[in-house]
Order: structure tokens, then C-alpha cells, then sequence
């Protein structure tokens, strides 16, 4: 298998990315010389931490039949000071409501689950950088 994507320069800073035939926007700001009309690519990385785990968890916490109602996700990443300003960990905060009714047993195993064994986003950041996780009840 193979993934490929198109990521057209659009002017300024801007980028159209063509991601299976979905579009994506991005832009620097306007101090970096953009016009801010797009979401940046470093955080889009985020974004993709956060999609790939929490496809996994929801679709575990399914399997398992738990009653999930409301599921939200926070990754928090350091960057470096100086160039390349990479991220230097990544933290994903999965966050459940308590008043679903979640088995916290289950909760913990789905979200192990991504992170040991399904998530290839997780799989390729944990080569480069520590990756943490923690569990928050809302």
C-alpha cells in the first residue's frame, strides 16, 4: 500500500494540499508573511496524532459495547527554540465524561491499545520523540 497526496502553492505562503480528495489549507501568519488562512503544518501533525489514536478508541470502545457519548482529545507538544523548530514530545490528553458510565478498565485498555498497538501515526512519532498519554475524566 501506498499513500500520496498533491499540495498545491496557491500564492504568499499558502498551500492547498489535496489529501484523497479531501482539501487542506495552509498558511503562515501574517507576521511570517502569510495572510493566516490556513491552519499551520507543524500542528496539522497534531492533528493527525490525535484522528489516527482517537479512530482507534472509539472504534475499540465500540467493540467492547461502552456507552461513549462525548470523547474529546488535547495534544500538547514542545518546540524547540532554535532551528528546525521541531517538537521535541508530544502529550495526547484523552478526555471522557464520568457521567457515561465508561468502565475505566476498558477506557484505559482501548486507549493502550492505540497507543501500543494500531496507531501508525503514534508508531512513527515514538521513534523521533518521547509520546505520552494520560486519561482525564470531565
Amino acid at each position: 500500500m501506498k499513500h500520496e497526496i498533491s499540495c498545491a502553492w496557491t500564492g504568499g505562503m499558502a498551500f492547498d494540499a489535496d489529501v484523497m480528495g479531501k482539501s487542506i489549507r495552509m498558511d503562515a501568519s501574517a507576521e511570517d508573511g502569510g495572510k493566516d488562512s490556513g491552519a499551520r503544518p507543524k500542528p496539522l501533525l497534531l492533528a493527525a496524532l490525535a484522528g489516527c489514536s482517537g479512530m482507534d478508541v472509539v472504534s475499540i470502545l465500540a467493540k467492547m459495547r461502552e456507552p461513549l457519548t462525548w470523547f474529546n482529545e488535547r495534544v500538547e507538544a514542545e518546540v524547540a527554540e532554535e532551528h528546525p523548530k521541531r517538537y521535541l514530545n508530544m502529550k495526547i490528553i484523552y478526555e471522557f465524561k464520568a457521567s457515561d458510565g465508561l468502565d475505566p478498565a476498558k477506557v484505559e485498555k482501548a486507549v493502550s491499545l492505540s497507543q501500543e498497538k494500531y496507531c501508525g501515526v503514534s508508531a512513527l512519532f515514538q521513534l523521533a520523540i518521547p509520546v505520552e498519554w494520560e486519561i482525564a475524566w470531565v
